[in-house]
């Protein structure tokens, strides 16, 4: 099993800066791939990035130039960056951990952007 936990939202005015952490726990050398989604009220989870195994890092383009993945092996843990946040970026933000034969989900924190 993978457990992840995932801290650092909050409450932030437009244009500022928050960092995402994800510790990931238990069978942490299973981890494919790890990374980043986002659900806006009422819609379905999107992804943000992911990083896998070998340290290549996939965002998605409209968020490439503010949002930023990153990896700590040694604390098994996965940074998002986030910076210049827009209230459209307001969201629950998700951890998520792909295995061979499983995924795991973090149990997501709230960003909100006041404008």
């Amino acid at each position: 099993q993978v457990q992840l936990l995932e801290s650092g939202g909050g409450l932030v005015q437009a244009g500022g800066s928050l960092t995402l952490s994800c510790v990931a726990s238990g069978k942490t050398s299973e981890i494919d791939v790890i990374g980043w989604y986002r659900q806006f009220l009422g819609k379905q989870r999107e992804l943000v990035a992911i990083i896998d195994r070998g340290g290549t890092t996939t965002t998605i383009d409209s968020l490439k130039d503010r949002f930023t993945i990153s990896r700590d092996n040694a604390k098994n843990t996965v940074y998002l960056q986030m910076k210049n946040l827009k209230p459209e970026d307001t969201a629950v933000y998700y951890c998520h951990a792909r295995r061979q034969f499983a995924q795991t989900w973090g149990q997501g924190t709230q960003v909100t952007v006041s404008s």
